[in-house]
């Protein structure tokens, strides 16, 4: 079985920052988008960002599959590295890399290299999760791993390589998960990071660990897995090589949270435990925060998940597709030569028809469809409601079904943990969306506090800063961010009208 590695020890987090030098980081968030990297800067008290490069991550089409270009990324990201030292910021301490979940390559053990790795949204996945069950039941493998089902998790993707070709994998060495594919071309080590494992369903929620058992009635070689290191563990240096081609000197490669999620979810200026957060993007993922997993009937059939986090901690909460609707209708638009700017949707959407039509964003029919307006038309159509027929009645359709979805996600997660919630922190990208926001309020009857947009990225440098004794613990890192960054505010206004469209709504979200 694989050891796990323990983050290096923290200094007292009551030591006296404000005499503490500046220290720089480099924190590079890949998402299934785009990639971005940032410089952040801290002096103890506050931290700073400058952004350095950002850059589009688009799928490559082979035989008919999808694949993440890892070649290109990676060029990306050592792009980010030179463009930091002509930038002026040769005096990084470290780099940490952070990703979107579930997704693999295989290292080949003839050369060390990477298949390029499945995207999550492949089809080769689809009919595996009945597949899995009959070798394991579902209960059981929720039981060990408190993590949601979903046809996209790591655990189908390896079973449909065996399905394939039962003998496909004699050729590889190990498995790396996306951050950790990229650690290993910086510094030659292969890990794999405890909270980007997690979200595999093949890792134990209890020893936090790889679960035997689930290889062993699979048919997973276990011998691929790597040993599991905790966030804020130095990995090692950047390879002389690539620090000689991007003319920087003794740069630290950290784990971060290396799920986007753990290091979005650090980020969160909060305190004490009647808070909820929004990681509001691609995906919305919308939870609370726990020092041990919630594995029970209840928390299954809600599909809650327990991710891992920063600090030891377990992000417990439900993933729910997001912002991709929208970003897949203006990319339906944008192919017909329409092209909209993100005010001109938001103030057609302002002036369309209230609760027209609303869908489930977690429907099956929106995993990957070859048309997201099509889609949408049809869940309405089923559930026998008036379709969108302009682009502010979509646009306010997607933004109406996303708050009501915030609000039943909320309702079951008070079920489920007995938890009474006070607050709801949006960041991210979507934190930005003004509508959303007061959407997302008067749904949910909560105040609403948005920000920072930049929660991953300042989330990963933070752990930088762990790892290297620059901060003394996760609580003084959230005290960081309160001091960096405003947030802003927004209090439910209508919720009574909210409520009444919810309950009139023809299916349960």
């Amino acid at each position: 079985m694989p050891a796990i590695i323990s983050a290096r020890s923290m200094v007292n987090a009551d030591q006296n920052l404000d005499k503490v030098c500046p220290a720089k980081f480099l924190a590079v968030d890949l998402g299934a988008e785009s990639g971005r990297a940032f410089v952040a800067t801290l002096d103890g008290e506050r931290i700073a960002l400058e952004e350095v490069h950002r850059f589009p991550n688009t799928p490559v089409e082979i035989s008919g599959h999808l694949h993440w270009d890892v070649p290109e990324l990676f060029q990306q990201l050592k792009m980010a590295l030179k463009l930091t030292a002509e930038k002026g910021h040769g005096d990084i301490v470290s780099i940490g890399v952070n990703t979107w979940g579930v997704d693999f390559g295989l290292v080949r053990k003839s050369d060390g290299s990477i298949d390029l790795p499945f995207t999550y949204r492949d089809s080769r996945t689809n009919g595996m999760m009945q597949k899995v069950f009959s070798k394991i039941p579902r209960h059981e493998i929720y039981a060990r791993t408190g993590i949601q089902m979903m046809q996209i998790n790591s655990i189908f993707q390896l079973y449909s390589a065996i399905e394939e070709r039962e003998s496909c994998l004699r050729d590889f060495e190990s498995l790396l998960f996306m951050p950790d594919i990229f650690n290993y071309f910086l510094t030659g080590r292969q890990v794999s990071e405890y909270t980007i494992a997690s979200t595999s369903q093949l890792l134990n929620a209890g020893s936090r660990n790889f679960d035997e058992a689930i290889f062993a009635a699979l048919g997973i070689p276990q011998r691929l897995m790597r040993p599991i290191i905790m966030p804020a563990t130095i990995i090692g240096k950047v390879r002389s090589d690539i620090l000689a081609e991007v003319g920087l000197n003794n740069i630290d490669v950290i784990a971060v949270g290396s799920h986007d999620t753990a290091s979005a979810v650090a980020a969160i200026p909060a305190s004490g435990t009647d808070w909820a957060y929004l990681s509001s993007g691609t995906w919305s993922l919308i939870g609370i925060e726990n020092d041990e997993p919630i594995i029970n009937g209840e928390s299954l059939a809600n599909n809650f998940t327990n991710e891992g986090g920063v600090g030891g901690k377990i992000t417990f909460l439900q993933n729910i597709t997001g912002m991709w609707f929208l970003q897949e209708v203006m990319r339906r638009w944008e192919s017909t030569g329409r092209h909209y700017a993100y005010e001109e949707l938001l103030s057609a959407a302002s002036e369309a028809q209230e609760f027209k039509c609303v869908f489930d964003p977690a429907d099956d029919i929106f995993l990957n469809p070859p048309d997201m307006y099509q889609a949408i038309v049809s869940f309405c159509r089923k559930t026998g409601q008036a379709c969108p027929q302009t682009m502010g009645e979509l646009v306010r359709s997607i933004f109406e079904s996303l708050a009501f979805k915030y609000k039943s996600a909320l309702g079951k997660l008070a079920s489920v943990t007995g938890r009474k919630i006070a607050r709801l922190h949006v960041v991210g990208g979507g934190s930005q969306n003004e509508m959303l926001n007061r959407f997302a309020a008067d749904a949910t009857g909560l105040p609403v506090a948005a920000g920072p947009v930049e929660a991953t990225i300042v989330g990963n440098a933070l752990t930088q800063a762990l790892a290297v004794g620059r901060v003394g613990s996760l609580e003084m890192a959230r005290k960081i961010v309160g001091n960096s960054f405003q947030l802003k505010e927004y209090l439910p206004e209508n919720t009574r009208k909210w409520d009444e469209a919810y309950k009139s709504a023809p299916f349960n979200f």
